[in-house]
């Protein structure tokens, strides 16, 4: 499932002449009324004030062999990175562009670097162009090829991810040896392709509301046999779904009967269900904290003993 944002522009009745000169009269004085500055009075001066700039990561702008062009690689580091020596684990994000997923993405991190809930990670962020075309398999059923002629193009960007991006961030940032992919809707969709076809890219792997309708549900049917291929491993899988339904759903209900089946040794997975809750536009984010807080999970420190505001009838120690 794609979403999109439909735009809507102001319409007016039809009007004759001099209705159509007093809107034009009032839009004039309306616009002019916002763009004059107010002005204050000198007993009451606008201080300055400095104003900097809020910076959320670093964005890389990457030529591509494999794509042919130039991509966005947004990277966010833990606060503890800069003249650290630690290395992190990865958390390479699909629709990564400054303008997709990136910046909210990146707030989780920066959730888990401070609550210490959840280990503290480098993202990566990937930007993608013509998401159908970059993050689908070819299509075999005809109704798909003639719908979406574009298609394709999921083994072109995973080499790009596996010969490119990778290599670029690993040069380059402190990595540890464990990486995971994580995806929304189309992106979701590629984490699952992923996932069963080239397993050993990645270790982690946590696709939201998938796009499983895809070339009628092909991927969730060939499931059992792609797992068969699997060798054993520490692999994990985190999976997600809200109230989409239709062949959607049918597609999650397939992969997860053929996990439940033919799961390779070693693998941890969950599907979590959130379709009492949450739409197609609102479960990443969330959907998101709970496989990070699943997947990166930090136990709880002692505390020791509860402040005395935290106790009925306490009182500060005596001086």
């Amino acid at each position: 499932m794609e979403s999109s944002i439909a735009s809507r522009s102001p319409t007016f009745p039809q009007a004759d002449g001099m209705d159509r000169m007093r809107i034009v009269k009032f839009l004039t004085l309306s616009l002019a009324a916002l763009l004059t500055p107010v002005s204050t009075s000198a007993q009451t001066p606008v201080p300055a004030v400095a104003e900097i700039p809020i910076t959320t990561g670093t964005m890389h702008f990457v030529p591509s062999t494999v794509l042919g062009d130039h991509r966005e690689i947004n990277v966010w580091v833990p606060p503890a990175y800069p003249g650290g020596k630690d290395r992190y684990k990865v958390l390479y994000l699909l629709d990564g562009g400054i303008l997709q997923d990136f910046q909210h993405i990146a707030g989780l991190a920066q959730l888990g670097a401070l609550s210490w809930t959840y280990e503290p990670l480098i993202v990566v962020g990937i930007q993608t162009v013509a998401r159908r075309a970059e993050l689908t398999s070819v299509p075999a059923d005809a109704r798909y090829q003639a719908a979406f002629p574009e298609s394709g193009g999921s083994e072109r960007f995973r080499k790009y991810l596996r010969d490119e991006v990778i290599p670029f961030v690993e040069a380059r940032y402190r990595t540890a040896d464990r990486r995971a992919l994580i995806g929304e809707s189309l992106a979701g969709y590629f984490v699952v392709d992923s996932f069963l076809k080239a397993p050993d890219l990645f270790d982690d792997y946590i696709a939201i509301s998938p796009s499983l309708w895809w070339d009628d549900r092909a991927e969730a049917r060939r499931a059992q046999a792609w797992l068969a291929k699997h060798t054993p491993s520490d692999r994990r899988l985190y999976l997600a779904m809200a109230d989409e339904g239709g062949t959607m759903k049918d597609g999650m209900n397939m992969l997860v009967r053929a996990l439940d089946a033919r799961a390779p040794q070693g693998l941890r997975w969950q599907f979590q269900d959130k379709a009492a809750t949450e739409t197609h536009s609102t479960i990443y984010h969330g959907a998101a904290l709970d496989a990070l807080r699943w997947l990166y999970a930090v136990p709880p420190g002692e505390t020791g003993a509860a402040p005395w505001y935290m106790v009925e009838g306490g009182r500060p120690a005596s001086k």
